[in-house]
């Protein structure tokens, strides 16, 4: 498991190289959670990047590089290259090994989780909500040391509160959130396959989703 900070990572080296302040836009934190999802390595992502701002430093044009999604070919051009290097090869895609974890930071995180949960206002998920404090609850007192099984249960914890907005919410505000979703994917779309929209799709509305009723990621990779 990768607990390195993928996406401050990316987002600086994005930054840094185009020279101009810019906030990331909803779509290139979505991009970001794919390529992290996919267990594309950071370095790779990042060597993609510069791959891309090397080349457009070396024939300028008038256009500018607005946000992540125009590197994101070079970045599946590079974790091509790279998992065909890694062929035949006993080592793990993803960095890092999780020891800088224990016990008690995974508790602390667990119990700051249904802390935030409990404090939440959604009348709509307000079951929901308390069914995934009590499966938190559940796995604080079982930790054990296993952190790859935490991690799993945790996921597993998450993805029952995102079928739970994508059920409970409003069902005019979801198809306004879908169709605004899909606006923002509209100009992406005819250079992306099918499952990679289906997927870049679903996160982004998933984050919206999560920003709206202010549900926490829970995952350790989020610790």
């Amino acid at each position: 498991m990768n607990y390195y900070n993928y996406y401050t990572e990316i987002e600086d080296t994005f930054v840094r190289r185009r020279a101009k302040h810019l906030l990331l836009s909803p779509l290139d934190w979505a991009l970001m959670e794919v390529w992290q999802e996919r267990g594309i390595p950071l370095h790779v992502a990042l060597r993609a990047i510069e791959s891309v701002f090397d080349a457009f430093d070396k024939k300028p044009t008038t256009r500018t590089i607005k946000g992540l999604m125009f590197c994101r070919e070079e970045v599946e051009a590079q974790y091509e290259e790279w998992l065909r290097s890694q062929a035949g090869k006993a080592e793990d895609a993803a960095e890092g090994t999780g020891d800088e974890l224990s016990p008690e930071i995974v508790s602390s995180h667990i119990s700051k989780l249904i802390e935030e949960l409990r404090h939440l206002k959604c009348t709509s998920l307000s079951e929901d909500i308390e069914r995934a404090a009590t499966r938190l609850e559940e796995l604080g007192q079982n930790l054990g040391e296993d952190f790859e099984h935490i991690d799993k249960s945790l996921a597993d914890i998450e993805h029952f509160l995102d079928n739970a907005m994508l059920t409970n919410s409003d069902p005019e505000h979801l198809k306004r959130s879908e169709k605004q979703t899909a606006e923002q994917l509209r100009p992406y779309k005819a250079t992306m396959e099918k499952d990679a929209y289906k997927n870049t799709f679903d996160l982004m509305l998933l984050k919206q989703l999560r920003e709206e009723n202010g549900i926490p990621r829970l995952t350790l990779f989020y610790l």
